[in-house]
């Protein structure tokens, strides 16, 4: 099954996330198929995009509730 789940980068005690589509038996850091957006939790900047994001949804990717709730953030500031 794929999610559309956070993968953390940046350094010690700053992170910043990737927004990815990667098959979910894979490692939370790992090879992942398709870059969707950002996340810096420390700025609140997020950066996704929605083309990508409904595609994926429409053909059965699942999101983990903070993507969603980070979708919900973006939606709420565009309407």
């Amino acid at each position: 099954m794929l999610k559309i789940r956070l993968s953390r980068g940046g350094r010690k005690a700053l992170p910043i996330y990737r927004i990815v589509l990667i098959d979910s038996r894979k490692k939370r850091d790992g090879a992942y198929l398709d870059l969707l957006g950002t996340y810096n939790p420390f700025s609140k900047d997020i950066k996704l995009d929605l083309e990508k994001y409904s595609k994926y949804l429409s053909t059965g990717a699942q999101p983990t509730n903070i993507v969603k709730s980070l979708h919900k953030k973006i939606t709420e500031v565009n309407n």
